[in-house]
């Protein structure tokens, strides 16, 4: 694994629940989450296009090795918040890289959040069953 005695660039991406510390290590590629292999750690397809997204971006896949501790939330959110980790932690290794990925938006925590459940409804908005009698 790696120590923290090799140079590395950090990065903190949020979204949703799930916070994302994300270090890029120079290296070849290999992307772990949580000790675990990225295939193993998200099954879906889509969720590993999304962690990649600001590496194809700045066509930087392969330069770099990234550790990436996440934690709360689902697996989607975590992977947002991977994501945008990865494209700050980017910006401190590259400071050119701020067009591409300020275009692209992954540079912008997304706002979006769960709506609070209020009383009298059965959630955020989903009323109780209106009946006549």
């Amino acid at each position: 694994m790696y120590t923290s005695a090799k140079p590395y660039f950090y990065g903190t991406g949020r979204r949703k629940k799930s916070v994302a510390r994300v270090r890029l290590y120079p290296g070849t590629g290999v992307i772990t989450i949580n000790g675990k292999d990225i295939d193993e750690y998200f099954g879906l397809e889509t969720l590993k296009l999304i962690v990649n997204q600001p590496l194809e971006v700045t066509e930087t896949i392969g330069k770099y090795d990234i550790v990436a501790n996440v934690v709360g939330g689902g697996i989607s959110g975590q992977a947002g918040a991977i994501r945008h980790g990865i494209a700050r932690a980017l910006l401190v290794a590259d400071e050119t890289y701020r067009g591409a990925l300020k275009a692209s938006g992954f540079l912008t925590r997304d706002p979006r959040m769960k709506e609070r459940k209020k009383y009298g409804l059965k959630a955020a908005r989903r009323a109780p069953q209106f009946s006549k009698r």
